[in-house]
């Protein structure tokens, strides 16, 4: 699980129930939560750096998708609105960003190396969002094995794109530009799929270059979609992180599905002896 702006969010719900994090765990997924170099856990570089205030927590209210302006909430969205620790709580836990495409390549180095070294397993779904998105696709790029088998992304901003697609590269969000032989390894993911919430339209450019990136990916071979959790499932009022709305339970059961779809929520088969445990057994030891 990897969030640009904090790995509190899979660890909570807005309102401190429960989050992706246990929900998964509870559901015997194998969980890692990921602070990528100069964030979060891992904030100390070796570059110089110098913290100046950003004073944008007014801003972190539109960007995350709370209302279209601050302090004023969609109607029906999916976060407390009547309590103002958890919007305190939502905008403070946030980390220092850098949003740098020098600081993309950086961090899915960092992601592409432990995903090669095998310790992650050979089975690895990034669960991004916001700009973790991007990266999470540059890592496949820039991997050297098959390890990373899906993405998804909810609301990711920025996307990877082959070099011979006549698009012209930016940033900080993108587009990031790569040699048409590394593009392909995203076609050969099992699944990646663009998740995007409530009040988020066709007009929105980062979420017309997740419908780009995906109608090339697939051109390929791949198996990329562009899903929108109001309008194709009825979940309104979701937010920039989904995974931490109020109703993320319904949203965990989607992303549950899209991993039994592909064939991606399960274990190898043991070849000899019986150390398996029914799925009974597992929940009362989960639950109790």
């Amino acid at each position: 699980m990897w969030h640009s702006a904090t790995t509190q969010a899979f660890q909570n719900r807005w309102d401190g129930g429960e989050g992706y994090k246990d929900m998964f765990l509870r559901r015997r997924y194998p969980v890692y939560l990921w602070d990528g170099p100069r964030v979060g856990r891992a904030n100390w570089a070796c570059d110089e750096y110098r913290y100046v205030p950003f004073y944008q927590d007014q801003g972190n209210f539109v960007a995350w998708n709370f209302g279209p302006s601050y302090p004023n909430f969609w109607p029906g969205v999916q976060f407390p609105t009547e309590d103002e620790e958890a919007w305190r709580q939502a905008t403070s836990s946030r980390y220092v960003e850098f949003d740098t495409n020098e600081n993309i390549h950086m961090q899915s180095q960092a992601a592409a190396e432990a995903a090669d070294s095998g310790r992650l397993g050979d089975s690895i779904v990034y669960i991004a969002n916001s700009a973790s998105g991007l990266r999470a696709q540059m890592t496949v790029v820039k991997s050297n094995t098959t390890n990373i088998k899906a993405i998804v992304a909810y609301e990711g901003y920025g996307c990877v794109f082959p070099d011979t697609a006549n698009i012209t590269a930016g940033t900080p969000f993108g587009p990031m530009i790569v040699p048409l032989e590394d593009f392909k390894k995203l076609a050969k993911l099992t699944a990646i799929q663009f998740v995007w919430g409530d009040h988020r339209d066709e007009s929105y450019p980062l979420l017309r270059q997740t419908r780009q990136a995906a109608q090339i990916i697939n051109q390929y071979g791949g198996n990329a979609e562009v899903f929108f959790l109001a309008k194709d499932v009825g979940l309104n009022g979701s937010t920039h992180s989904a995974f931490a709305d109020m109703d993320n339970d319904k949203v965990a059961d989607l992303l549950e599905g899209l991993l039994e779809k592909n064939g991606l929520d399960g274990y190898p088969t043991e070849t000899s002896g019986d150390s398996s445990i029914s799925d009974e057994e597992w929940r009362q030891w989960v639950y109790n």
